[in-house]
């Protein structure tokens, strides 16, 4: 792959000494990502010609910087060549190490990405949802079979995730894979997050993120007209967990509730206001924002019926029973 780069000799004014004397560093730029470090020589500002890079005059001491200037240049581009025969990703931050000699430990993606969703297993139930945890998952699965499929590598450095990368990488998943489009934007922004933990640790500099558009499509989720809720409220069903699970779907129609927050009300969560009427009051396991939903005839009715039957909790009993959630999972 080819690469725009640059080698520039300045010198760090801001680090004048107090003969007047300034360091000598030297920049190194690949594909607009700098790195910089210092020359371990000072110069006269009034022998330094910006424009060329160089020491002006004849003297013993310009010979000396000039020398300097040439040998590291010529050192700089060798390593940037050898470089771009032996490996797929040349970095400015790694021609610096190679050509200062520094031997650099490579954090990589898939390791930073097993160490997160590490964490979160060990979270799931505190503050983090299973959902939440299997999109990490499969997002992190996802991109190792990518990384094998360009690469034919297990791993890569975060470092060498750029622009390029996240494109491909989305190319990967809608050609490869048959997800949705939101499904995509989902993994990518799980990828997203690991990007800005390796920012936030100081092992990248730049976000490659940033500008990349992650745009979800409204998705048509449809919806059920007064006549076909009303057709199923009066369904009648063989077995008594099929009329559970219509009465709790029935209930989220009713009161905007989410599964996972109706699954969690117990009796705690009724309460009645001045004027004797009863509400529904708790906060939202997703958003973890505040909710007060008058209680309408029909859920009322489905909560009287099952506190007959429940009467420590209104559904975490029911719902905990398993063929119960995947009925209603399936709807």
């Amino acid at each position: 792959m080819r690469s725009t780069f640059k080698v520039l000799f300045y010198l760090k004014r801001d680090k004048q000494k107090i003969n007047g004397m300034i360091p000598l560093f030297c920049r190194i730029t690949v594909d607009g990502q700098e790195v910089r470090f210092g020359m371990k020589c000072d110069v006269n500002p009034k022998y330094w010609d910006m424009k060329t890079g160089k020491a002006i005059g004849r003297t013993a001491e310009a010979s000396k910087v000039n020398t300097l200037v040439d040998n590291t240049k010529a050192a700089i581009y060798k390593v940037y060549r050898e470089m771009q025969e032996r490996e797929r990703y040349v970095t400015a931050e790694k021609i610096k190490n190679v050509f200062l000699g520094i031997e650099q430990k490579h954090q990589t993606l898939l390791e930073l990405f097993d160490s997160h969703n590490k964490e979160r297993k060990e979270l799931i139930g505190i503050n983090v949802t299973k959902g939440t945890y299997d999109i990490y998952r499969v997002a992190r699965q996802r991109l190792s079979e990518f990384i094998m499929f360009k690469y034919n590598l297990n791993d890569i450095p975060v470092k060498e995730v750029n622009r390029q990368f996240i494109g491909d990488f989305e190319t990967y998943l809608l050609t490869q894979h048959e997800y949705s489009k939101n499904y995509i934007v989902g993994l990518l922004k799980k990828f997203r997050h690991i990007i800005e933990l390796a920012l936030n640790r100081e092992w990248i500099y730049r976000n490659p993120f940033k500008g990349f558009k992650l745009q979800s499509q409204k998705a048509d989720r449809g919806y059920l007209t007064q006549t076909e809720i009303e057709t199923l409220m009066d369904a009648k069903f063989e077995e008594l967990r099929m009329e559970q699970a219509r009465d709790i779907f029935v209930f989220c129609a009713f009161t905007g509730l989410a599964f996972i927050d109706v699954k969690h009300l117990t009796e705690n969560n009724i309460q009645y206001s001045v004027d004797g009427k009863m509400w529904i009051k708790g906060k939202r396991r997703k958003t973890d924002t505040e909710y007060n939903i008058p209680l309408l005839n029909t859920p009322k009715t489905i909560i009287m019926d099952f506190h007959v039957h429940l009467p420590a909790l209104i559904f975490r009993s029911w719902l905990s029973h398993k063929s119960a959630r995947f009925y209603y999972s399936s709807m």
